[in-house]
C-alpha cells in the first residue's frame, strides 16, 4: 500500500500541471489567441460595401436631381386641322397624297362643280330681273310724285266746270219754269230739265274724282312701298347670288395652313358627303404636353427651362422652356368627371398637363416630330 500512495501523488500533480514539462517556447505559443477562419468575415466586409456604395449612390443621385423634376408621362403635341367638305359630289381631281407637304392657299382637291355652276347663273339672273324691276318702281315714283298733284288740280278743274255748267242749266230751267207755258214750247222745257239734270250728275261725278285726286300722299307712299318691296327682292336676290357663289367655291378644298396630309380616306372619283372628314392637316408646329403629378407641381414655373429627351430618337437632344400650366387636372375636363361627395372616397393623386415649347435641338431639315410620340422632359426648377 505505501508504495502506491507516491504514484497517485505524482498523477495527480501531473494532471493538475499539464504544462509542467513544455518547454517555454510551447508554453509561449500556447498563450497566444489562437486565429479564427478568415473566411466567416467576408459576408460583413461584403454588405460593408455595399451600404457604403448605396449611401455614396443615393447621395450622388440626390445631389443630380435636386432642383428639377421630370416625367415619363409626356408626349408631342400639335394642331391636327380636320379637312371636310362641304358640299356633296363626286371628286374629279386630287392633288395630294399621303404625307404630301402642303402650304397655304394650295388647292388640294375638286368636287364635281357644274350643279352649283348652274345655281349661280341662276341666280345672277334673278339679280338682274330683280335691279330691272327696282328701277321701273324707282320711276312710277318720280311720275306718281308729278302725276298724283297734277290729277288733284285737273279733278279740281274739272269740278269748277262743271259746277258752272250745272248753274247754267239751271238758269236755262229756271227761265223756262218762269215763262207763260204758251210762250214756250214742251219740248224745250223737257231739254232744259234734262240738261239740269245731266250738269248735276257731271258735278257727282266731278267730285268723286277730285275725291279720288286728293289721296296724293297715299298714292306717293304706296310707290314708295313698291320700291322698297322692290329693293329687298334684289337684296334678297343678291345675298342668293353670294350664297350660289360661296357653294361654288366649296367645291375647290384649299388649305388653310402649312402642313402634311394625315389620315387621307378620299380617292379620285369618290362620292363625298357634306361634313364627311376626307383628311387632316398637321401643322409643323409641335409642343410637349407634360403630364406632372399634383405634388411635383410646387416648384414648377413658366419660363423654367426644360431638356427634353424622345424615345424614338435616343440620340436627338431637344431644349425648351414651360409656356403655362392647365387651370386644372385632366381628371376635371374628362366627359364624367369624378364626383367624389358621394360613396367612399379614395385620394388620388391627379396629374396636370403642363405645355413646353421647344426652342432648340431638331435638325434643320426636319419639319417637325411626329405627334403623339413619347418623351421625357425635365425641369430644371429656378
Amino acid at each position: 500500500m505505501a508504495s502506491t500512495e507516491p504514484k497517485r501523488a505524482g498523477a495527480d500533480s501531473q494532471a493538475e500541471w499539464p504544462d509542467r514539462d513544455k518547454t517555454a517556447e510551447q508554453r509561449r505559443k500556447d498563450s497566444e489567441p489562437k486565429n479564427e477562419n478568415p473566411h466567416s468575415r467576408l459576408p460583413l466586409i461584403i454588405g460593408g460595401v455595399v451600404v457604403v456604395v448605396a449611401i455614396i449612390a443615393g447621395l450622388i443621385y440626390w445631389l443630380a436631381s435636386r432642383g428639377k423634376v421630370s416625367t415619363d408621362d409626356a408626349y408631342t403635341d400639335g394642331r391636327a386641322i380636320s379637312i371636310a367638305s362641304n358640299v356633296s359630289g363626286y371628286v374629279v381631281a386630287l392633288n395630294v397624297d399621303d404625307n404630301t407637304l402642303v402650304h397655304a392657299g394650295d388647292l388640294l382637291l375638286t368636287i364635281d362643280p357644274r350643279q352649283d355652276e348652274a345655281a349661280l347663273q341662276q341666280a345672277r339672273a334673278n339679280v338682274a330681273l330683280a335691279r330691272s324691276q327696282l328701277a321701273s318702281a324707282e320711276v312710277d315714283l318720280v311720275e306718281t310724285r308729278v302725276k298724283a298733284p297734277a290729277q288733284l288740280q285737273e279733278a279740281e278743274a274739272q269740278l269748277a266746270q262743271a259746277e258752272a255748267q250745272r248753274t247754267q242749266t239751271l238758269r236755262n230751267y229756271l227761265r223756262q219754269q218762269s215763262v207763260d207755258q204758251r210762250a214756250t214750247l214742251a219740248t224745250d222745257v223737257d231739254q232744259a230739265t234734262e240738261q239740269l239734270r245731266s250738269a248735276a250728275a257731271s258735278v257727282k261725278q266731278a267730285r268723286a274724282q277730285v275725291a279720288a285726286a286728293s289721296l296724293v300722299p297715299q298714292m306717293i307712299a304706296s310707290a314708295q312701298d313698291a320700291v322698297q318691296q322692290r329693293r329687298a327682292q334684289l337684296e334678297q336676290a343678291q345675298a342668293n347670288l353670294v350664297q350660289a357663289q360661296v357653294s361654288l367655291s366649296y367645291n375647290r378644298i384649299i388649305a388653310p395652313q402649312d402642313g402634311r396630309i394625315t389620315l387621307r380616306n378620299v380617292e379620285l372619283g369618290t362620292f363625298v358627303q357634306a361634313g364627311q372628314q376626307i383628311f387632316y392637316i398637321v401643322t409643323p408646329q409641335v409642343w410637349i404636353t407634360a403630364n406632372f403629378k399634383e405634388t411635383e407641381l410646387t416648384g414648377v414655373r413658366p419660363g423654367d427651362r426644360v431638356r427634353i429627351s424622345v424615345d424614338a430618337y435616343p440620340d436627338l437632344k431637344l431644349y425648351g422652356h414651360v409656356q403655362s400650366i392647365q387651370e386644372g387636372s385632366g381628371a376635371r375636363f374628362t366627359e364624367f368627371p369624378a364626383e367624389n361627395a358621394t360613396g367612399n372616397f379614395v385620394k388620388i393623386v391627379r396629374r396636370v398637363p403642363v405645355k413646353i415649347i421647344i426652342d432648340r435641338g431638331l435638325p434643320a431639315d426636319w419639319d417637325g416630330l411626329p405627334l403623339g410620340i413619347s418623351v421625357e422632359p425635365t425641369v430644371y426648377l429656378k
